[in-house]
């Protein structure tokens, strides 16, 4: 018996695990795009600690499970070669790359790619996730243990301009949002074998917004998806709804959670919170028109609200009020969402320019910015200070020298 304990105990140390440094899905494991270590404040060609080389398209954020940056592309004429690549996130050296092959259609609009949803990870698996509709689970060292090809399923599930929800992973359950004019549906998949747990007809119209994570603090972690026509609370085991604001929202930036309360990109923003004896389950706080998003997703950080607007200009507000506080011009466009670190924000626009912002002060203030000279669509990810950003062609790491 003792010896049977001994070598269970040798297993479990043995097998990788989550921890609090790793980032395991667009903007992070919580979906808050808010890291616990602060980030580089002085940014110079000496931050990049390593680069590494793509190739093909991507515009899906970089994740980082147990020191691996894991990131998606496709390449080929028809853009139906899936890549998975994996770099050790210490040295950049690449561990092992796997490809796949589209069984849906590749057609996007020519910013987009098939490589445009994020994939995510629950510290034992990869979950990658393309335009297509192609799933490819595979373990930490790039083996494939299931692959889903959606469009068998359900052939119309597409639409022209290519899909770019990305995934998140809750409690055993993945939860894709393939949401279109055509088949319209979000489904959660049995993370271990990609069966089919629950599938839910959504509203026929184009949604490129993603599943987030919101915690609760008595019960189960909830999943919110979120289309033009508001914003629903599944739990990710059943499916099950358990409240929806019916109010309308953005089919383009996403929503994210503080404290309990959401924040969503529905007539300019409006602030959520659960509530059983509200219509619909849920209260609204308040609405303010003039906090409208552009393409990047809302952040609360420190307790304030950050919103990156399609001028270019970051606004700050208060998270009990929605009043503007202050507003900074940073340079657009941007097709990324910014990330908090610290003190700092970080944003990077679509010339490659990331910035850095001083979000400590009474006003806003860049104190650092650096030009990676490509076109960068991704939202980057941030893990024990340092960034990790992407283009079509390359990785980086960027962090203090």
């Amino acid at each position: 018996m003792r010896r049977l304990i001994a070598i269970l105990t040798a297993c479990l140390l043995c097998t990788p695990s989550v921890v609090d440094a790793d980032w395991l899905a667009f903007r992070g494991t919580d979906s808050t795009a808010v890291a616990d270590a602060a980030g580089p404040t002085s940014l110079s060609a000496t931050s990049i600690e390593w680069t590494a080389e793509l190739g093909g398209r991507g515009l899906s954020s970089p994740i980082v499970v147990v020191d691996r940056v894991i990131v998606t592309a496709d390449t080929g004429f028809r853009e139906d070669q899936l890549h998975i690549h994996c770099f050790d996130a210490n040295t950049g050296e690449r561990l092992w790359e796997r490809e796949c092959r589209a069984t849906g259609r590749t057609s996007c609009n020519t910013k987009s790619c098939v490589a445009a949803p994020s994939p995510c990870s629950d510290g034992q698996r990869i979950f990658a996730f393309y335009s297509s509709n192609d799933i490819v689970c595979l373990d930490l060292d790039g083996n494939i243990v299931w692959y889903r090809g959606l469009t068998h399923d359900y052939p119309n599930a597409s639409n022209s301009l290519g899909m770019a929800s990305s995934l998140v992973v809750v409690d055993g359950t993945l939860v894709a949002m393939v949401e279109c004019d055509a088949e319209s549906l979000t489904i959660g998949l049995d993370a271990a074998t990609g069966e089919t747990r629950w599938k839910l007809d959504r509203p026929r119209m184009a949604n490129w917004t993603s599943p987030i994570v919101m915690s609760v603090e008595e019960g189960d972690d909830l999943v919110l998806v979120q289309s033009g026509q508001g914003v629903l609370a599944i739990h990710p085991m059943t499916g099950e709804t358990v409240w929806n604001f019916g109010g309308g929202a953005s089919t383009v930036e996403s929503s994210v959670v503080s404290d309990g309360i959401v924040y969503v990109p529905s007539n300019g923003i409006t602030a959520l919170k659960p509530d059983v004896e509200a219509e619909g389950g849920v209260a609204s706080l308040w609405t303010e028109g003039a906090l409208a998003p552009g393409t990047a997703s809302p952040i609360v950080h420190q307790g304030k609200l950050y919103i990156l607007n399609g001028a270019g200009v970051l606004v700050c507000a208060d998270v009990e009020t929605g009043e503007r506080q202050w507003q900074l011009r940073v340079g657009g466009p941007f097709s990324s969402s910014p990330i908090a670190a610290g003190d700092c924000l970080y944003v990077v626009n679509e010339e490659g320019v990331l910035s850095v912002v001083d979000v400590s002060g009474e006003e806003g203030e860049i104190i650092s910015t650096y030009s990676l000279e490509e076109t960068v669509l991704c939202t980057p990810a941030i893990v024990e200070g340092a960034i990790y950003v992407r283009s079509d062609n390359h990785l980086w790491k960027i962090a203090n020298p």
